[in-house]
């Protein structure tokens, strides 16, 4: 039933009356959000490509002395394209297309920054403990070919690029990393962001291949705003928000990969509360679909050896400062979620709650 379920917001529309739901969603994702007009070419488009679409618009109050900071964030998440028994070469390229076409059309939708989910150019193989031919995904955050894709693909639509990989340090004794790669519209490598909690529960056996970062909670200054990537495990530690937000992150970024049996019950919780104690957007990204791998392994937690993660179960959505945030992405499929954010939103919320207020200077 896990990988059937398309979405709760679909079976709230099919079971709520309609003249109740809306109140039913006020009471689940605060206040009402407007959807997003989207372009005719973009909805074909995605149509077309066999992936889901959707747009909503987070107001601010008109404010005298600053102008509205309206910007447009796209989150996408998807399946791998190929079995993960392909040869790694044409996995890595099947996935640099499909992503291509989506960023496509989050491009027509005039989308400034766009992200996708953790370690997106490969499976999430994490659970095997193989090294090979899982580390041959591995790529230089600086110049490796998906670092150079996406360049290309800041500066043709003068987007802001989020990519988390699987990051080999070639200066520092071919150490493993998984890394978020910031790239500028211009195209130039902003930095990187290394994930700093890494799990050790179920198959997540990633301490196998990497161990906590190194770069602290960076924030990046672009030109549509100051951004953090907080890349999935991380999201389970408040503080570790609350770092981002204080080095002054206006949108903090969530790539993941997570499946439903662990997580599913946390998952709409912890970005939204983020977003809420830190007077700060927040976008959770979670990859979908279910990954079989060749070899049985098992993570010394009784169960028997087994095949797969288990089911990835999407649902990305965008959180806002005052506590409302978008439905979800699908369950099942591929998604691009584009949300317009009025950034003038985080200091308006944290001057009505304060929630971050030092101590007394007295």
């Amino acid at each position: 039933m896990s990988g059937e379920l398309r979405s709760v917001e679909q079976v709230l529309e099919k079971y709520i009356p309609e003249e109740e739901r809306r109140e039913v969603w006020r009471l689940l994702y605060g206040r009402e959000l407007r959807s997003l007009e989207l372009p005719g070419c973009a909805v074909e488009s995605a149509s077309q490509k066999g992936f889901e679409l959707k747009g909503y618009v987070f107001d601010a109050a008109a404010e005298q002395l600053r102008r509205p900071r309206v910007i447009r964030v796209g989150l996408i998440q998807n399946k791998i394209q190929l079995p993960t028994s392909s040869p790694v070469a044409e996995q890595v390229n099947a996935i640099h297309k499909r992503i291509a076409e989506i960023v496509e059309v989050a491009a027509m939708c005039d989308v400034n920054i766009v992200c996708f989910q953790e370690a997106w150019t490969m499976p999430f193989a994490f659970c095997t403990r193989e090294r090979l031919p899982w580390t041959e995904f591995a790529e230089s955050a600086e110049n490796g070919i998906t670092t150079k894709f996406c360049q290309e693909i800041a500066k043709k639509y003068n987007m802001v690029i989020v990519s988390p990989i699987l990051e080999r340090d070639e200066l520092h004794g071919e150490t493993l990393w998984n890394t978020a790669v910031v790239i500028s519209n211009t195209g130039a490598v902003l930095g990187k962001s290394r994930k700093n909690h890494i799990p050790r529960i179920g198959d997540f056996n990633e301490s196998t291949y990497y161990m906590e970062g190194n770069t602290g909670h960076t924030v990046f200054q672009t030109a549509f705003g100051r951004i953090a990537v907080n890349i999935c495990y991380g999201r389970h530690h408040p503080l570790n928000w609350l770092m981002y937000s204080l080095n002054g992150a206006e949108i903090i970024f969530n790539p993941s990969a997570t499946v439903g049996e662990l997580s599913e019950s946390l998952w709409p919780i912890e970005a939204r509360n983020a977003a809420i104690a830190n007077h700060c957007f927040t976008c959770a990204i979670n990859r979908v679909g279910t990954e079989h791998f060749d070899n049985e392994f098992t993570s010394g937690d009784g169960k028997k050896a087994h095949h797969d993660f288990g089911h990835f179960y999407g649902s990305s959505y965008v959180a806002a400062p005052d506590g409302s945030r978008t439905p979800g992405l699908s369950r099942v499929c591929d998604g691009l979620l584009i949300s317009e954010l009025d950034l003038n939103l985080c200091r308006q919320t944290n001057d009505k709650w304060n929630f971050k207020v030092g101590p007394s200077s007295k």
